[in-house]
């Protein structure tokens, strides 16, 4: 008991003088014997509730660096049997040094023990432990100690409702985070600038932006105003959806409420800038940061490195390593990674590879471009050697790294191989999870007093990775390729029994093969099926199934689908779009019914101002396959009578069909336009058109060459063309007098 009594005499908890004799004690601590180690841990159990933040954190360095930590415990057990009353703060000092050290479940498993000791949690301890899960991600893990926090009386604080919160954004549930909202008014917590910066984060990582900017200016009216870090937030979530010129318009709106754009905000923009391949403008923000006296960090590089080497500048990507370790910066994996991407890109394969066998930090990301490189060159073997030991070399494949060798294996006709391995990532996460309820699983051990279990519980089933849609999708597009369509109905119906939800992608790989084979009602009952599933398709969506429509020489259902298209936009009349409906009755289209219908078309588009070339461009081209050029030169006429442009590709398509019904003329005045257009047509198409011209329309033949040469061609290509044919002997000397002339 002398130890004890010792200890007692120089507690004096409150006073100030106190505070500076600790603060300087810790300062000057040093380790002699394991024995000063235990009075030291005493000594530091028995004032904890006296302790500012400052010695708080010095103890938890100390008994780091000296691995005190089962010392430190064996005296809180100590103190314990003599029956000397132990706070919540003593314990916490355990809990945050394992916490720093990065040994959650250390950190877990001392919180578990406290009652042990007689202790019992308050809402800091709870909030250490809070704080580390959500740094590790475990969200699961997080939700059960908020439960069993609330059902423990134990009343949460501010701190408390902002790391869930926070947390619950990150994991994609804003179901979630405004419940914990409403929880806080429950109990009269007032949301800060911290709690609104999450809910803007949770919302930009929605693609919910618009939803974002108005909780930011609700954060005025609620005088809460926003800081730079709810402003960069902001500003990012424009720049994810590639909104660029409302992200340029919100960088102006800063500067007048006073916040000038930091690195965080040029990292956003130079990102996005290069995404949507505005290289001018990104080199152009970035030497602006320069002059506003902003010195790139790590991050930064990496996007420029990713930038350089998606232009194809892999040299100059390259050379910022160099120029990164001259000023101090040490590259890191992202860094390489940019390299090693681009040199893939450009088709040094082996020099990427010597790259990542150099550079000592490597992560999945690393070796799934590797592996998804050699799926390209049809290097499956190796690819599957790399991924087996991607483990062995301290990474964890990742479901990008699964998708890329299952896609490998699909484009090598291993389609057996490749779902067998879809099959597997979900046999080791049912395996690991044991059952899709983890949630709950997670709470009954929490209840159990079991929290240790539980994290490594929650831990194994995280590290296992499970397919995605785009695993799906992969596999479905390699079913359809094979023509293994039940397969491929078999695989859709597996993944939304597994708790997924069919994209555009999946609904329009499986709509697209239904019109190849013919089943052109079940794929429009697809389609309504992936309305009523809340997944609109875009006209990118309509484009791509119109294009593989009319490949298959079905123009008309083509046309039908995209008036199917513009009837699901509320800017247009559907009564007028039924009407247009009737001419395609039985999928039969004479002349004058297809005239109305582009020109009904076309004053629709008008009057809802939102015109697109390509549905016409598509349609038009699929009626010069179908060798329908009669067709073709409607939707040609009636464009022209509303002043469209056609493109250079529609008039090759014209020019070739109408060559090949011997309407040589009309093939003429089409490449006339095309001069008239500013087009630039390739040798071959002019060489087919001329042949023709030289024996049915040698005047103008004549002419059209005139204009060539005033419009630039370079008319020894076109010769060079003629030369290549044997029996163009007397078509080629004509032209060559042509040529010859002034």
């Amino acid at each position: 008991m002398l130890i004890f009594s010792k200890f007692k005499k120089s507690f004096s908890p409150c006073s100030s003088a106190f505070r500076r004799t600790t603060n300087n004690s810790l300062r000057s601590f040093s380790v002699s014997s394991n024995l000063q180690g235990l009075r030291f841990c005493i000594w530091v159990a028995l004032k904890f509730d006296t302790f500012t933040d400052e010695p708080y954190n010095m103890v938890s360095d100390i008994l780091s660096c000296n691995n005190w930590h089962s010392i430190y415990w064996e005296a809180l057990e100590l103190l314990n049997k003599k029956g000397i009353l132990l706070t919540s703060d003593s314990v916490r000092a355990l809990v945050r040094s394992y916490s720093h050290l990065g040994h959650t479940d250390k950190a877990i498993e001392v919180f578990g023990r406290m009652r042990e000791l007689d202790v019992i949690p308050d809402a800091h301890i709870y909030n250490t432990i809070l704080r580390d899960v959500l740094r590790k991600q475990l969200f699961e893990l997080a939700s059960a100690l908020y439960t069993t926090m609330v059902k423990s009386n134990v009343v949460p604080n501010l701190n408390t409702y902002n790391m869930l919160i926070d947390g619950f954004c990150k994991s994609g549930n804003m179901a979630g985070a405004y419940e914990m909202l409403i929880e806080m008014e429950k109990v009269n917590l007032t949301p800060d600038v911290v709690t609104y910066t999450s809910v803007l984060y949770g919302s930009c990582q929605a693609k919910n932006v618009d939803k974002a900017r108005n909780v930011f200016n609700e954060m005025k009216i609620m005088k809460c105003p926003p800081d730079i870090v709810s402003c960069n937030v902001m500003l990012n979530g424009y720049c994810q959806m590639g909104r660029l010129d409302e992200a340029l318009s919100f960088v102006l709106s800063m500067k007048t409420d006073g916040f000038s754009l930091n690195r965080n905000g040029y990292c956003s923009l130079l990102n996005a800038f290069f995404r949507a391949r505005r290289y001018s403008e990104a080199y152009a923000w970035y030497a602006r940061m320069f002059k506003e006296g902003i010195a790139p960090d790590v991050v930064m590089y990496a996007i420029m490195m990713h930038g350089l080497s998606d232009e194809g500048r892999v040299v100059e990507a390259a050379k910022m390593l160099d120029e990164m370790t001259q000023i101090g910066l040490i590259p890191d994996a992202y860094c390489y990674n940019a390299i090693i991407k681009g040199l893939c890109d450009i088709g040094l394969f082996n020099q990427a590879q010597s790259l990542r066998r150099k550079i000592s930090e490597h992560n999945v990301y690393t070796h799934t471009i590797i592996i998804s490189e050699m799926c390209k060159r049809g290097m499956i073997d190796e690819a599957q050697e790399l991924f087996n030991r991607i483990e062995k070399l301290g990474c964890v494949p990742s479901v990008v790294t699964f998708n890329a060798l299952i896609d490998g294996l699909c484009k090598a006709d291993k389609l057996k191989e490749a779902y067998r391995l879809c099959s597997d990532m979900w046999r080791q996460y049912w395996l690991s999870s044991r059952g899709p309820d983890l949630q709950e699983k997670v709470e009954q051990m929490f209840a159990a007093g079991q929290f240790l279990n539980a994290y490594d519980y929650v831990t194994l089933t995280n590290s296992r990775v499970k397919p995605d849609i785009i695993t799906y999708n992969i596999l479905i597009n390699a079913c359809c390729r094979a023509d293994e369509i039940e397969f491929a109905f078999h695989l859709f119906k597996e993944l939304r029994t597994n708790g997924l939800s069919p994209d555009s992608v999946t609904y329009g790989t499986l709509i697209k093969e239904c019109f190849i084979v013919d089943s052109e009602e079940k794929a429009f009952n697809i389609l309504e099926r992936m309305r009523e599933a809340g997944c609109e398709p875009t006209l990118s969506f309509y484009k791509t199934l119109m294009t593989s429509l009319c490949k298959n020489r079905k123009v008309s259902p083509a046309l039908s689908l995209y008036l199917k298209y513009l009837k699901s936009l509320p800017s247009r009349d559907n009564d007028s779009i039924s009407a247009l409906e009737e001419y395609l009755v039985g999928w039969k289209l004479d002349g004058g019914k297809l005239e109305q219908v582009i020109r009904g078309l076309l004053e629709l588009d008008f009057r809802a101002k939102d015109f697109k070339l390509a549905p016409y461009t598509i349609l038009l081209i699929g009626f010069c396959q179908v060798e329908k050029v009669r067709e073709a030169l409607i939707i040609f006429s009636v464009l022209g009578e509303f002043n469209i442009k056609i493109n250079d590709t529609s008039c090759v398509h014209l020019i070739r069909g109408l060559c090949k019904e011997n309407n040589i003329y009309d093939a003429g005045i089409i490449f006339l336009y095309s001069l008239d257009k500013g087009f630039m047509l390739k040798p071959k198409i002019c060489y087919q058109l001329f042949v023709r011209l030289l024996d049915s329309q040698y005047k103008l033949a004549v002419y059209l060459i005139g204009r060539m040469k005033s419009f630039g061609y370079r008319l020894d290509s076109l010769e060079i063309a003629l030369q290549c044919l044997v029996d163009a002997n007397t078509k080629r000397k004509k032209i060559k007098s042509v040529l010859s002339r002034d």
